[in-house]
């Protein structure tokens, strides 16, 4: 077999699996804000969360559901008796509910992170943080997906 086979081979079949992935994405279940709320009682049981603490730097808009930057910054001084031990953040128009985790320890100095997320379209991005004594905080932020997403 030659080289030229190979290639085309792979060619052919990675064409294949995109035309596949194109039909089917517009009929993939999104999840709602209902499973956003499910994801986080698995998490924390009924446990009360407080709003506050929580800054996230998103955009309104979003001109490409393909690359959303998402950062995230939370307030604590960090020492070994408080802390924010992790972050959680979830997006209620996505065909999963949870996107990105985060775990901190004291010795990160500061809790906060940056990443890029796919959104499939608007939807309402949901954090939620958990400090070293229990206690859990939220913030919430829709970003409106103009082009790039499965459906706006």
């Amino acid at each position: 077999m030659s080289l030229a086979t190979n290639s085309r081979r792979e060619f052919l079949k990675t064409g294949s699996l995109a035309m596949l992935a194109a039909v089917l994405a517009p009929h993939m279940v999104m999840a709602e804000e209902a499973d956003v709320k499910a994801a986080i009682e698995k998490l924390y049981a009924g446990k009360s969360m407080a709003s506050g603490k929580i800054k996230l730097d998103l955009p309104q808009i979003a001109e490409n559901g393909l690359v959303v930057p998402v950062g995230i910054e939370i307030e604590s001084p960090m020492t070994d008796g408080d802390y924010v031990k992790a972050v959680h953040i979830f997006a209620d128009g996505n065909p999963l509910p949870g996107v990105i985790s985060y775990k901190f320890t004291p010795d990160c100095g500061k809790a906060s992170a940056s990443a890029r997320m796919r959104l499939a379209r608007t939807q309402n991005i949901v954090a939620v943080a958990e400090m070293s004594n229990g206690s859990l905080f939220t913030a919430k932020q829709e970003v409106k997906v103009t082009i790039g997403g499965c459906g706006g």
